[in-house]
């Protein structure tokens, strides 16, 4: 049931797709229906010591004490093989792995060297990206995971389930899609852990909206823009999607301003108001214009006061940040309050501005 269900959205991805899909196109996935599995252990073992041995870095009595471990997955002891041989791909494993290591930039060489081993390159890198998506850094997470091909990996559900999570998260629809279609067609033995995790994903993508106003959209940006800044990441990249929340929400209230015109003489209802079925935070008086003057108080956001703001927000007092935000929020719905107030605290954390 589950296979036919990912088949058919998979099937559908150019349908599904709509205007917030991800830029990128994604490349034409290859189906191999249920060939691929974890590696046996001694398939694995032969692997890893093959690799060990053409470097000159096995260590017989270090590699015995890894593999007489059966109870740990066949996945989890290759990587331990392999970083038995490359003190290099040990550091940057040990950094991804460290919570309080600061994330990484670029994904490290030997990862994208294709000089090195085939096999080495595709576990490291899914051991990698596992570690990174860990800690939300999944932009390199999902560059790892695209330099190697999965079917050399020890454990492929683990390739395509951390892929799929890393494009879902950067909010690519369509990838993701593709990378959860192959874990559930392609692996025979994905555990039943992934597979309800990607159901999950997958309901939660068939929901989004092509709209690029919807809230849920500018939301999912906004929670992508706090994470960035979290990991201190206040480059373009984030500034780009500062701008596009900027923008959406800039729509988004025009397509509110009018939903009303028409309504009351032209919008000009008693007390402010107006009785929009669509708007569920309808003001019973005019708000005051309470940041940089010149406004009528109408919700009308400029790009211009709205980045002002943003710049601002950790100077201004306590009372004058809650009068912004009401007036930002004034005439979109109640839940997007939160929402609202969440990001410009966010773009503070860099500062180390309290809220």
């Amino acid at each position: 049931m589950i296979r036919a269900f990912f088949a058919a959205a998979i099937g559908s991805l150019a349908l599904a797709s709509g205007a917030f899909a991800a830029d990128a196109t994604p490349a034409k996935p290859i189906y191999t229906f249920g060939t691929l599995r974890v590696l046996a252990a001694d398939a694995a073992q032969a692997k890893a010591k093959a690799w060990l041995t053409s470097v000159h870095h096995f260590d017989a009595a270090a590699f015995a004490a890894i593999w007489k471990d059966e109870g740990r997955p066949v996945f989890d002891r290759t990587i331990d093989s392999l970083l038995l041989g490359s003190s290099e791909a040990k550091a940057a494993l040990d950094a991804a792995r460290d919570a309080n290591a600061p994330a990484p930039t670029t994904v490290p060489a030997f990862l994208t060297d294709k000089t090195q081993d085939a096999f080495f390159r595709a576990n490291l890198a899914t051991a990698y990206a596992k570690a990174l998506g860990n800690k939300r850094v999944y932009e390199e997470s999902l560059d790892a995971l695209k330099t190697v091909t999965p079917e050399l990996v020890v454990d492929p559900s683990q390739y395509f389930f951390y892929r799929a999570v890393a494009e879902h998260s950067l909010i690519r629809k369509d990838e993701a899609l593709a990378s959860i279609g192959r874990m559930i067609d392609d692996v025979a033995d994905t555990p039943d852990r992934y597979k309800m995790v990607a159901t999950l994903i997958y309901f939660d993508m068939q929901n989004w909206s092509p709209d690029r106003k919807d809230l849920s959209n500018i939301g999912r940006l906004m929670d992508n823009s706090g994470r960035r800044l979290d990991l201190a990441r206040g480059g373009k990249v984030t500034q780009d999607i500062q701008k596009k929340i900027i923008f959406s929400l800039d729509e988004k209230i025009k397509e509110l301003e009018n939903q009303c015109k028409g309504c009351c003489n032209g919008g000009n209802c008693p007390g402010g108001g107006c009785p929009n079925p669509g708007n569920t935070n309808t003001p019973s008086s005019p708000q005051p214009d309470s940041f940089g003057g010149g406004s009528s108080g109408n919700g009308k956001v400029d790009e211009k006061k709205l980045r002002k703001l943003a710049e601002e927000w950790g100077k201004l007092p306590q009372a004058e940040r809650a009068k912004a935000i009401q007036e930002i929020s004034k005439d979109l719905p109640p839940k997007f309050k939160p929402m609202i107030e969440d990001y410009f605290k966010s773009l503070n954390k860099l500062n180390g501005v309290n809220p």
